[in-house]
């Protein structure tokens, strides 16, 4: 068995795939996560939106 490797989807992009990506690897729906991001963004004074470009740079895109 093949280990999961995380990827930015680019399919379920709206941005840059993170969240698509994320969603992929633990097999659960985009938009639950595109909305924790929201969540965690607001509640964090925009500290979230760092983690996301950083892992937009960091996480290499599907082949």
């Amino acid at each position: 068995m093949e280990p999961k490797k995380l990827y930015r989807s680019r399919e379920k992009r709206m941005i840059c795939g993170v969240c698509g990506g994320l969603g992929d690897y633990f097999n659960v729906d985009e938009t639950l996560i595109r909305l924790g991001v929201v969540l965690v963004a607001c509640v964090s004074c925009g500290a979230a939106l760092i983690g996301y470009l950083v892992a937009a740079v960091i996480i290499p895109e599907e082949q």
